[in-house]
């Protein structure tokens, strides 16, 4: 569809595109990669490829599992990836808004308007990210970077898995990183000698090998891998090892500091215990990184991540007042919904609206805290009156399946022994 797409994330905005970018516009997806799946791709209304099929429109189309799923999984994995579209829309109408604005206006409810004029209940650029990082997992029934920044080059350029059928709200770094890939896309194709319009349909590991898809400035530290990390635990959480290794990753292809890439790691780590059940004085214990350091290999987490871990938030219970912050910074988002979640009192809805309140980036605070808050207490826990009017609720519903499906099909096929805990 190529609509305009806003950049912001508290960078200065960006024009979408310029006289140069205009010539490295790739072709519109015309056909699908090799799947069981197709509706997870790119769909039209039309044959010319001018309408695109938004996420509420795809799920006539889309099949279920073979086989039921396990309830209790599907439970927490839906709650996270419902928890994430909820706190993304929660805050979607006063981002950018100031802590003063919202302590004289403060948020209580789904609203909508706003900065971007949504609909009640549609979200944002974090959980259309989100939703092509899922959608990239369960279609290759394993974790694939060079498809997962395929999708985000759709969304980018086509709307696919936006809520409005258009990117807006994109990051800077994020945008920075789709445009390398792009201009790798086009190398790699005549190296290779590869149809460029092939480049979206690779499926062949030893091609995709040679492809670096660490296409990120390496200094870039914003919250853009943390708001959309939820589907790579989630799909991965039984083997933790894997699920804390690729959280990382996941994060790395599009923001290339060491603290998002750690960030990822850690914050995977608590969704996947919440998945197998630890409770939330564990989840929120400072020893929580010691207790579990085998889940994470051979790499130390930062300092300025392990500060966090280590309960850094507990000791600043009046929120803004003692420094937590709902900025883009990715330490500062990590320690925000952390600190949401530990003074939440057990309520989705208070951590949530905690999150938004502290201001700024509203809507990726509450996305980042949902994605683990949703996880622990589950879909059923998650407040009826919201989760009603979310966009796409089938949409997401139909997808956790899968995730479950698929999820526990990848554990059956490459797990060992000493992947159990």
């Amino acid at each position: 569809m190529g609509g305009v797409c806003i950049s912001s994330k508290s960078n200065p905005v960006i024009p979408n595109t310029t006289k140069n970018e205009i010539k490295l516009k790739p072709p519109i997806p015309s056909r699908h990669s090799n799947t069981d799946k197709p509706w997870f791709d790119i769909q039209y209304h039309d044959k010319d490829f001018t309408r695109i099929m938004k996420p509420n429109e795809i799920k006539s189309m889309m099949l279920k599992p073979p086989n039921a799923v396990n309830k209790t999984d599907l439970n927490r994995i839906l709650g996270s990836l419902i928890g994430l579209a909820l706190g993304d829309a929660l805050g979607a109408h006063v981002e950018f808004r100031p802590y003063q604005y919202l302590c004289e206006h403060p948020v209580s409810d789904l609203q909508e308007g706003g900065t971007w004029g949504l609909v009640k209940g549609q979200f944002t650029d974090d959980t259309s990210m989100a939703l092509c990082l899922a959608t990239s997992l369960v279609v290759f029934r394993d974790f694939q970077p060079y498809d997962q920044l395929v999708r985000y080059k759709w969304w980018y350029r086509h709307g696919y898995m936006s809520s409005t059928g258009e990117c807006f709200d994109i990051g800077a770094a994020t945008r920075q990183s789709v445009l390398e890939f792009e201009e790798r896309q086009k190398k790699f194709s005549m190296k290779h000698n590869i149809p460029y319009q092939d480049m979206d349909f690779l499926d062949d590991q030893n091609i995709l090998s040679q492809f670096n898809v660490y296409c990120s400035d390496p200094a870039a530290a914003g919250n853009g891998g943390l708001m959309r990390l939820t589907p790579v635990p989630l799909f991965f959480h039984k083997d933790p090892a894997k699920a804390v290794e690729y959280s990382g990753i996941s994060g790395k292809i599009t923001h290339g500091d060491k603290r998002v890439y750690d960030a990822c790691r850690f914050y995977g780590s608590l969704i996947v215990a919440a998945l197998l059940g630890e409770s939330k004085n564990q989840l929120l214990d400072k020893h929580f990184y010691q207790k579990h350091i085998s889940w994470f290999g051979n790499e130390p987490l930062h300092e300025d991540i392990k500060k966090i871990a280590e309960g850094s938030y507990h000791n600043k219970k009046k929120g803004y007042v003692d420094g937590i912050r709902g900025k883009g910074f990715v330490v500062d988002s990590l320690e925000a919904a952390l600190w949401a979640f530990s003074i939440d009192e057990g309520k989705f809805e208070t951590g949530a609206l905690a999150a938004v309140n502290l201001g700024d980036d509203t809507d990726t605070t509450a996305a980042i805290y949902g994605q683990l808050a949703g996880a622990y207490y589950g879909y059923d826990k998650l407040p009826k009156r919201w989760v009603d009017q979310v966009y796409a609720k089938e949409f997401i519903t139909c997808l956790s399946e899968w995730i479950v499906y698929e999820g526990d099909n990848w554990f059956q096929n490459n797990s060992s022994s000493d992947t159990r805990l």
